[in-house]
């Protein structure tokens, strides 16, 4: 039977995913898809959209799973968007929200502008947008780097 869901979901822990909701409405433009509430109304289990992709949201729920708030900031991945037009508005929409931006839009030497920031606890948002088509031999000579691969 085939399955209506992505093939790899990122599922992120926050230690309030209630907030992290309204954050990731209003800084990136995820909706909210499924809300699932315990007895006291805590966020059990939640999954936002954006355009084709879904990520689940939740709560700390044991010792494995933390929000970067409770580690000292430590990331061990970094979710990346690639939407399809003005990243720059994005960028100010983000910031707006209250994402700390550490990396300004700029254009990368793959022919992306990205820019990077921070959700309120600490989480890694890479935010790109293709601007311009690069030939691997463009990126080569630009970088100094052997690049194998599709590109």
């Amino acid at each position: 039977m085939a399955s209506s869901r992505p093939a790899l979901t990122s599922a992120i822990c926050y230690r309030n995913p209630r907030a992290a909701l309204d954050f990731l409405e209003r800084a990136f433009g995820f909706e909210l898809v499924m809300l699932i509430e315990d007895a006291d109304g805590n966020v059990a289990h939640s999954e936002m959209r954006f355009e084709d992709c879904v990520i689940m949201i939740g709560g700390e729920w044991s010792d494995d799973h933390k929000s970067p708030a409770s580690v000292g900031g430590k990331n061990t991945q970094t979710v990346h968007l690639q939407i399809g037009a003005d990243l720059d508005a994005h960028c100010e929409r983000a910031r707006a929200a209250g994402a700390k931006v550490f990396m300004e839009p700029e254009t990368q030497f793959y022919g992306d502008r990205t820019y990077r920031c921070r959700d309120p606890e600490g989480h890694i948002w890479t935010v790109g947008q293709t601007v311009k088509q690069v030939s691997r031999q463009e990126m080569e000579a630009a970088t100094g780097l052997k690049i194998t691969g599709d590109v």
